[in-house]
């Protein structure tokens, strides 16, 4: 089983940036994919971004492409998401997720393990 812990929330005014990292532990990660996803309140879970850890090969939601920059560092067991241009609709709780099913997926369900959540709140 691999271990998340995410970070790097916080509040943010319309137009800033902001970037999240998620520490994993516990498993090598070279069979695995990455994803962020978000909840805001009030809706369901959404797939935001995906990174095949070894090969780095990456896929976004229509909602965050050219704005959000999803990568890995292997010295430290991270991924990160770049988040830039922030609208308030991006506000939500940003969940990091790993998966052994292969290729790039975007449902929830084929994640296996989760972080804990940080909250990100952008103001108009």
């Amino acid at each position: 089983q691999v271990q998340l812990v995410e970070s790097g929330g916080g509040l943010v005014q319309a137009g800033g940036s902001l970037r999240l990292s998620c520490a994993a532990s516990g498993r090598t990660l070279s069979n695995y994919g990455m994803g962020w996803f978000r909840q805001a309140p009030g809706k369901e879970r959404e797939f935001v971004a995906v990174i095949r850890w070894s090969a780095g090969n990456t896929w976004y939601a229509d909602s965050v492409k050219g704005r959000f920059t999803i990568s890995r560092d292997f010295a430290v067991n991270t991924v990160y998401l770049q988040m830039t241009s922030l609208k308030p609709e991006d506000t939500a709780v940003y969940y990091c997720a790993a998966t052994g099913v292969p290729g790039l997926p975007t449902t929830a369900g084929y994640y296996h393990s989760w972080g804990q959540g940080t909250q990100v709140a952008v103001s108009s």
